[in-house]
């Protein structure tokens, strides 16, 4: 049209614009773009291969709405042997889809929401195993709780082992500490870390939930249940952290952290310089939240237990072993999200790493190993036995005694062994036992004792202590005087 407009000659003009002068006559005839030409589709290319059927589709469609494509493409299929193949499926899925878009029932949408600044703080647990975390070499399977302002973003993530009170309270108190202030309402789902099921079938709050609500001024309230999306922003910004996350460890070149408090220092300096983005309207969030006036709670449960004679204690319903020592004396354990410490007399006594799930348990063997040598009938059937092979070095040894030895012979010899590992390293006693086995040598206890080295402590040397009685003669001489 340009070209025409300046050669008046359809022919040239077409030449110029590079297309035959028979589109070009129709186009200037018609008056209309190319796009414009083109008419809708008003006829099928190949029959409807359901349009015999497709009246009873649409019945039972209208009565159950919910019903998918594939189970009524099987009900045909059956009712009607014959009339229809495989490949059909995708066909009549679009039908359905086309249907539901013009004549179905109306759908729930989403509305979004416009956040008062100040006003709430929701907390959520996402797992965090994408990011394949590992803590000295070994995978670290953990959840992440996150705590955020909706109207800022501000974020704040603590560690976590598993969906509990413990986790919620360390997380709530973690982002309340950090900013100083709280805003009128607490937001989180119906986990049962805060609620529980009623008679009436709705959920209430926990009291240990409310309680925590209460001391640290916060309002609780909860999203309905099956609507996650009232949630949505902590909800969203769960897949935002983790990205980010992602990101910073492809920067930092290693997942894995020498412990989980460094892994927990690392996650608060990245979140840092995310929420250093967000200063002013975390600003305006601060200046209408209220000052926190509460002190820090602890960030663990207690328990008093006994001790058993076994030599272990129970704690969540799962069993731990404890220094035979304490055999029958009650002692205080202290439970918190990632491990437990075991105190007696004020002190602390154990710290172990906790167990998740139920009905498990953590054996170590220097606890039980004495009691093992002076009763070594008892290694054979003893309830935790497997515990009792600290590596795979240890039950290789073990084997190969078994193989020259008698049953009784083989536990005394792997006992003794095991006595040594917990009187002097473990890894020079594994070494040992390595040059042994390559060797073609059977692991007892002298041939092992004979490789390992003897730590004698070392006594420093210390110049004879040299006393200056002048001082003193002052302090006479002072004293007559007066």
């Amino acid at each position: 049209m340009d070209e025409i407009s300046r050669q008046e000659r359809v022919g040239l003009a077409a030449l110029r614009a590079g297309m035959h002068r028979n589109t070009a006559r129709r186009y200037v005839k018609e008056g209309k773009l190319p796009s414009e030409l083109k008419a809708p589709r008003t006829w099928r290319t190949r029959q409807d291969g359901f349009a015999q059927d497709w009246p009873e589709i649409v019945g039972r469609l209208e009565v159950a709405p919910e019903l998918e494509a594939k189970a009524l493409f099987e009900y045909l299929l059956g009712r009607y042997p014959g009339r229809y193949r495989e490949g059909q499926l995708r066909t009549l899925q679009r039908r359905i889809k086309q249907w539901r878009a013009e004549h179905g029932p109306d759908k729930q949408i989403m509305l979004p929401q416009l956040h008062r600044p100040g006003e709430a703080m929701q907390t959520d647990f996402t797992w965090a195993g994408k990011l394949e975390i590992t803590i000295a070499g070994e995978p670290f399977v953990h959840l992440l709780c996150q705590s955020v302002l909706p109207y800022s973003n501000w974020q704040s993530v603590v560690v976590c082992r598993s969906e509990s009170m413990l986790a919620l309270r360390c997380g709530i108190q973690a982002a309340v500490f950090r900013l100083g202030r709280v805003p009128e309402w607490h937001q989180t789902d119906n986990s049962t870390a805060a609620t529980h099921d009623l008679a009436t079938g709705k959920r209430g709050f926990n009291a240990e939930y409310e309680e925590l609500m209460e001391h640290l001024g916060m309002k609780p309230r909860t999203i309905g249940i099956g609507e996650s999306h009232q949630n949505g922003d902590v909800e969203a910004l769960n897949g935002a952290l983790k990205r980010r996350l992602k990101q910073h460890l492809l920067l930092r070149g290693s997942t894995d952290f020498e412990s989980v408090e460094a892994y927990q220092a690392w996650l608060d300096e990245v979140l840092k310089q995310a929420n250093a983005l967000r200063v002013e309207r975390v600003g305006e969030e601060l200046a209408l939240m209220s000052p926190l006036s509460a002190a820090r709670l602890p960030r663990y449960r207690e328990l008093r237990v006994r001790v058993t004679s076994n030599g272990t204690i129970s704690a969540q319903k799962n069993t731990y072993s404890v220094p035979s020592r304490l055999s029958g004396e009650q002692v205080l354990v202290r439970l918190f999200e990632l491990h437990l410490e075991v105190w007696y007399g004020g002190r602390s006594q154990l710290r172990i790493e906790r167990l998740r799930g139920e009905g498990k348990h953590w054996i170590q063997y220097r606890h039980v190993i004495e009691s093992l040598v002076r009763k070594p009938g008892g290694f054979a059937r003893y309830r935790w036995r497997e515990s009792l092979f600290p590596t795979e070095l240890f039950r290789r040894a073990y084997e190969a005694l078994g193989a020259e030895l008698t049953e009784r012979q083989a536990d005394l010899e792997y006992l003794r062994v095991l006595q040594l590992a917990a009187k002097t390293m473990q890894c020079e006693v594994e070494a040992a036992i390595e040059l042994l086995l390559g060797e073609g040598s059977l692991p007892r206890v002298d041939a092992v004792r004979a490789l390992v080295p003897r730590h004698q402590p070392e006594v420093p040397e210390m110049a004879p202590l040299a006393v200056d009685l002048i001082s003193y003669d002052e302090l006479l001489a002072a004293e007559v005087c007066t």
